[in-house]
């Protein structure tokens, strides 16, 4: 599956006021993030960081809602997530190319 085709059949879940665009997945974005920060947080604590192959997928399933929301949002803001993918590699080989993949800030 490409990026795009996931894109795609996530649009088609796609279900919150329009009015809303670009605010309400970024809210989902932020939260489901938080979600899996939570669970890998809590494999440290409660089980001395062994990731099982069962907290494994539950980490993954939130990665899938995080990819969900990033999917929405690329769209409301114009873009694939081809185009979000692309640009983001571009980007990082700027860095490289640059010697500036270490540091702070957008514009290194």
């Amino acid at each position: 599956m490409t990026l795009d085709e996931y894109q795609q059949g996530a649009l088609k879940t796609a279900l919150y006021p329009q009015q809303l665009a670009i605010i309400y997945p970024t809210l989902g974005l932020n939260g489901e993030a938080g979600e899996v920060a939570d669970k890998v947080k809590k494999t440290i604590r409660d089980f001395g960081g062994e990731f099982s192959d069962e907290r494994r997928l539950a980490i993954a399933r939130e990665l899938g809602d995080v990819m969900w929301y990033a999917a929405t949002l690329a769209r409301d803001l114009g873009f694939s997530l081809s185009e979000v993918a692309e640009m983001n590699l571009a980007k990082l080989q700027s860095r490289v190319e640059r010697g500036k993949l270490h540091g702070e800030g957008d514009n290194r």
